[in-house]
């Protein structure tokens, strides 16, 4: 007969069970191990320290757990995020300096959440589509169950079978049965939410050793698990009775292209990360034959420096679709993504990255990346252009950025033809942002929301995000009949995708993308190209933008630039009047016109001022084209939209049309010595020589008359074919999809 030997340790009062072996979650006991034995490492040592100046702390404080109450923001919402995190926290101190005070930590606050689970119902708020229980959505019950698992693992050794028993028949099998087969629509589905609870389930399922747990987070529900799940395609839920289109490895397969570009965009991505990372890191120490790291030619590793090249020079995340300003890769789930594809792969790039961060993970991938640091193994990031295919197989638009220096900053362009990124995405077809530096020179407004902050619809979306952020007239993008692409209809845009049409960034000076939609507008075809141009041939780098429509019938076309800071100037005269709000929807209902001007020449000009530096936009116009000056604001009452301004280039009842802008960074203002360095434009002109669905060709002409001459074919992107044009007595001859001539 078999029997189990159980050995106790009296003094520390842990009871080590030979049969098992913990932690081997996301510490390892080799990690452990590694950490006591490999030295001092200053960044490694600050998070130690950081660590048990929280639990002190919370000690101090007394344990709480509070009857859950609040929504995001609320005391109840955030004690309960405490909790998980120093759980956390507590058992990697626990493994990491042997005090048994940091296993009793966790022992207890699981205790009280045994003691209040057992009879607890339904979050009173009733704002979700999955409520949870100790949280208003199911969402923040994964993040809950992912990191508390960890704890679990953490002083599993330390419990006996009896207290084991007791948390997991009352604790944390209920809690992954209510996230799972109570909550299909949570779990069963392609979404950073059902990332986090596919994690939850499958992280507390390893700790467990309980494989219809892991099996259910790998694969989704089975059948007869999910027997009552109806379709639904509200924000990307595509599970239907019978089909196997969910659960983790479903995930990985849709949700990130060929390049590891997430569709949701970057700052969905940089949270589902987390979900990713630690989950595979888990599967990796338990399930080795899984080969979680090798699936997909290496994606999830692929994903991280995707995730990392979707970043300006301050490290932020550029704010497309329902985005908030300002995420950085500062955030506790980049860090985990750095250390954890550190600890994989060793890249010394990826230090810099960390030491940018300042911070890393309590646990042996973050010291890890201490040591390393320490020793001064660090290389730079390079952060190139590049084009990130959207969709599963790469075929569904892409996300194009490319950068360039000026002096010490960086240009960086963000341009958008991907597909429409879930239920997180807008209505911006062919849009785009620029940064000089850290400076927003065109901004994308990203989302109508304040995260965890109670005033504003408890932490909500706010309904602004739907009329007002996700429409197009909110983006750097073109609007036909003052209508949104798709007419903003969800069904619809999940439906087409932009087609990319050119990417070439061999020359450092001259990096062209040209992309198209056919589908936005059901009679008007747009084309963009935007050319990044620097080098000696300019006076700094500008971004010349060509947007071009072309349609059968009339139509009213305008093209925002969304500039948000101080008018300087504009070369045309302005006719203020009282604010009117310029429509009734799509976004126009929000918008405020201050002023307006016909003009008059075959140029508009107009500078601003952001950031004490000073930008200009030179653009070709029409005879009878506008020029209107706009502010959100409007239809506002609870003053949840930012009131930052816009100027809208407009062509009226024309069948085919052409914006031809330059966007040119060049001068500045000292506060300090009140001086102002190049506060005019050095563009003296922008002229179209010839457009239409063939071929657009153009001249630029600087203040000191030099001229450049732009010829782009629009239909064959074959880098071997020529084009011969004559027009008006001249021959433009090229080969390729693009050549720059000097006038």
């Amino acid at each position: 007969m078999k029997q189990l030997f159980i050995i106790s340790f009296i003094l520390v009062g842990c009871i080590t069970l030979i049969a098992q072996s913990h932690p081997n979650l996301i510490l390892t006991k080799q990690g452990v191990k590694d950490i006591k034995t490999g030295g001092t490492a200053p960044l490694f040592d600050k998070a130690l320290a950081e660590a048990k100046a929280e639990i002190a702390q919370s000690l101090k404080v007394g344990i709480q757990v509070p009857i859950p109450k609040d929504a995001g923001g609320g005391y109840t919402h955030e004690q309960h995020k405490r909790n998980y995190k120093y759980m956390n926290l507590a058992g990697n101190l626990y493994q990491i300096t042997g005090e048994k005070m940091y296993a009793n930590y966790v022992k207890k606050m699981l205790t009280e959440y045994v003691a209040m689970y057992k009879d607890l119902p339904l979050h009173p708020v009733d704002k979700s589509y999955s409520r949870g229980k100790l949280f208003w959505q199911c969402l923040n019950e994964a993040n809950w169950l992912v990191y508390t698992s960890q704890a679990y693992d953490a002083v599993y050794d330390c419990l006996s079978a009896k207290e084991r028993k007791n948390f997991e028949d009352n604790l944390f099998r209920p809690f992954a049965d209510f996230l799972s087969i109570e909550n299909p629509k949570f779990f069963n589905r392609i979404h950073n939410h059902s990332t986090w609870g596919n994690a939850a389930v499958g992280m507390i399922g390893l700790v467990m050793k309980d494989e219809e747990l892991i099996n259910r987070a790998l694969y989704g529900l089975s059948l007869s698990e999910q027997e009552n799940l109806a379709k639904d395609n509200d924000g990307g839920f595509i599970y239907e009775k019978g089909q196997s289109k969910a659960g983790f490895l479903a995930q990985i397969d849709h949700a990130f292209s060929p390049d590891g570009y997430y569709t949701e965009g970057p700052y969905y991505q940089r949270y589902a990360m987390t979900p990713f990372m630690l989950f595979s890191l888990a599967l990796h120490h338990n399930k080795e034959d899984l080969k979680i790291f090798e699936y997909r030619d290496g994606i999830l590793l692929k994903a991280v420096y995707t995730l990392l090249y979707q970043t300006n020079q301050a490290g932020e995340f550029f704010p497309i679709n329902d985005a908030m300003k300002g995420m950085s890769i500062g955030s506790g789930s980049v860090i985990s993504a750095v250390n954890i594809a550190y600890g994989l792969n060793e890249d010394p790039e990826l230090l810099s990255v960390a030491k940018l961060q300042s911070h890393v993970l309590l646990d042996h991938n973050g010291y890890a990346v201490a040591r390393a640091l320490q020793e001064g193994k660090a290389k730079p990031f390079f952060k190139k252009s590049v084009e990130l295919r959207d969709g599963a197989k790469g075929d569904e638009g892409a996300l194009g950025i490319l950068r360039t220096l000026k002096d010490e900053d960086e240009i960086a362009v963000l341009f958008k033809y991907a597909a429409q990124g879930l239920g997180h995405g807008h209505f911006d077809k062919l849009s785009y942002s620029m940064y000089d530096g850290n400076t927003e020179v065109l901004q994308d407004y990203g989302s109508a929301r304040w995260v965890n902050i109670d005033h504003k619809a408890g932490g909500r979306y706010l309904k602004e995000n739907k009329s007002w952020a996700k429409q197009t007239i909110a983006h750097n993008t073109l609007v036909v009949d003052g209508k949104s692409h798709f007419a903003g209809k969800y069904e619809k845009a999940n439906t087409f995708h932009s087609e990319p049409y050119f990417f070439n960034v061999d020359n450092a000076n001259i990096q062209i993308i040209s992309a198209k939609e056919t589908n936005a507008y059901e009679d008007v075809a747009m084309q963009r190209t935007l050319i990044l141009c620097n080098g000696d041939d300019f006076s700094g780098p500008i971004l010349i933008d060509v947007m071009a429509a072309f349609s059968e019938n009339e139509h009213q076309y305008e093209l925002p630039f969304h500039y948000a800071e101080h008018f300087m100037r504009l070369n045309a005269e302005l006719k203020s009047n009282l604010p009117k709000i310029m429509g009734e929807k799509h976004g126009y209902q929000h918008l405020y016109q201050e002023a307006s001007s016909v003009i008059d020449g075959e140029n508009l000009q107009f500078t601003w001022f952001r950031d004490n530096k000073m930008y200009s936009i030179t653009a070709h116009a029409d005879t009878g084209d506008e020029a209107i000056i706009a502010r959100i604001g409007a239809n506002d009452p609870n003053f949840n939209l930012r009131r930052d301004a816009l100027l809208i280039h407009r062509k009226n009842k024309a069948k085919d049309a052409l914006f031809l802008s330059l966007i040119e960074p060049h001068g500045s203002y000292s506060p300090v010595t009140e001086t102002p360095d190049t506060p005019y434009s050095q563009i003296k002109s922008v002229q179209v020589i010839l457009y239409n669905k063939e071929y657009t060709i153009f001249t630029i002409k600087d203040i000191h008359n030099t001229g450049h001459t732009f010829m782009l074919s629009n239909e064959n992107n074959d880098s071997d074919s020529t084009h011969k044009i004559e027009h008006e007595g001249n021959v433009y001859e090229w080969k390729g999809t693009f050549k720059m001539n000097y006038k």
